[in-house]
């Protein structure tokens, strides 16, 4: 098996430099009062996603910040993708900025691994304008991997045979999964590479980490990942979030922007007939430490007002932590999604005016745009732009 991890450098950044020539071999930071993405130039002075604009222009004085352009950076992931699904019919979106392709039977028509992935990189520059880096190996967490070491505007290939000498002596933060506490658990015992994890047993890292965490890294510090790329993939969640600033900020601000995304996350279910069971609540702290806080339902469901007065549980639960440490993000997520996109109603039956209420705001939404109607609460508090997204 054959696997590139394509993964578009900087994608926001470099779509507002190949609009903008004068941005170009300049720092640009994208966003308002968080960074959205830094261009190399402002990464090279520190600056990292998503730290407070603030702070990164104290890092970097110089930096050019520009607002996002969402609009932009849909229609040019979608030209990309275009691309990836021309080189091989078998690609995995993970993200609007990258994507797993399986290009094992290619060699006949393609060429090498390495033939494809050059091509590849050639014709998102030429038909798109981007810069894009490929990572080529045999299993797809490797082929990641390989993307990230081989950024910015690279192509790099890990041989049949040399997957372990390339891997072990990279740090641990490389595996899928480390971030900073596993990080530091592991350091602390002076377990700094990949290598290391890979000489530790399987049982001792259990103790450590945890039966999951623990077997899952003992695989991949050995390279052992069997999984294909999956074509079609569905979502497990759908979610949105929003960054609210530093400062102070009343609950009731907070619970309107809550009721606002469970607005936008109640229309993506349903236009993609996606009942979920599971609410999320997702907090980012003053002091940028994070919380989730979940709850499931009896049964399915994509209405508006089943999810927000769940959600609503979540944060009157929460208020204690918010007050004690303020709060700089709020975020909602549906998990446990279905498929087929039918709710069985339970007795009592659920009250019918609430569909008719979602459909009729759908509708509208649909004809006039989102913003077209809000609730009261949100009137001069607009959410920022919703991130683009693969389809749900």
């Amino acid at each position: 098996m054959t696997i590139l991890h394509a993964d578009l450098d900087s994608f926001y950044a470099s779509v507002e430099q190949r609009d903008d020539p004068r941005l170009r071999g300049r720092p640009v930071l994208v966003g308002g009062g968080v960074v959205l993405a830094a261009s190399y130039e402002a990464k090279a002075r520190g600056v990292r996603t998503p730290m407070g604009l603030a702070a990164a222009r104290a890092l970097c004085p110089e930096a050019i910040v520009v607002p996002p352009r969402m609009s932009a950076y849909s229609e040019a992931s979608k030209r990309v993708f275009e691309v990836f699904r021309d080189t091989t019919p078998l690609v995995e979106g993970i993200s609007i900025d990258e994507a797993f392709l399986d290009v094992s039977g290619l060699r006949r028509i393609r060429g090498g691994p390495e033939e494809i992935a050059a091509t590849l990189r050639e014709q998102v520059r030429e038909r798109v304008g981007l810069p894009i880096t490929v990572g080529v190996a045999a299993t797809k967490f490797l082929a990641k991997v390989a993307s990230g070491v081989g950024k910015p505007d690279g192509l790099l290939v890990v041989p049949v045979g040399g997957e372990l000498e390339f891997l072990h002596p990279l740090p641990v933060e490389r595996l899928w999964g480390v971030g900073p506490v596993t990080a530091a658990k592991l350091r602390e015992r002076q377990i700094l590479t990949v290598g290391h994890v890979a000489r530790v047993g399987e049982a001792a890292l259990v103790a450590m980490l945890g039966a999951g965490a623990g077997r899952h890294l003992h695989a991949l510090a050995h390279n052992h990942d069997p999984r294909r790329v999956r074509v079609g993939k569905r979502r497990g969640s759908i979610g949105s979030q929003n960054a609210l600033g530093r400062g102070p900020h009343t609950y009731e601000e907070v619970d309107a922007v809550l009721a606002a995304l469970v607005d936008r996350v109640a229309r993506r279910m349903r236009a993609a007939g996606r009942p979920g069971r599971t609410v999320m609540l997702r907090l980012r702290f003053g002091d940028y430490t994070r919380a989730t806080r979940s709850r499931s339902l009896v049964k399915a469901t994509m209405s508006t007002r089943t999810i927000l007065d769940t959600a609503r549980l979540l944060l009157t639960a929460a208020r204690p932590l918010i007050a004690q440490r303020g709060i700089t993000l709020v975020g909602v997520a549906v998990g446990n999604l279905d498929g087929g996109g039918a709710v069985q109603p339970e007795l009592p039956f659920d009250d019918p005016h609430d569909d008719g209420l979602d459909s009729a705001l759908d509708a509208i939404r649909d004809r006039f745009g989102s913003s077209s109607v809000t609730r009261a609460a949100r009137l001069g508090r607009d959410l920022h732009q919703a991130a683009p997204l693969l389809p749900d």
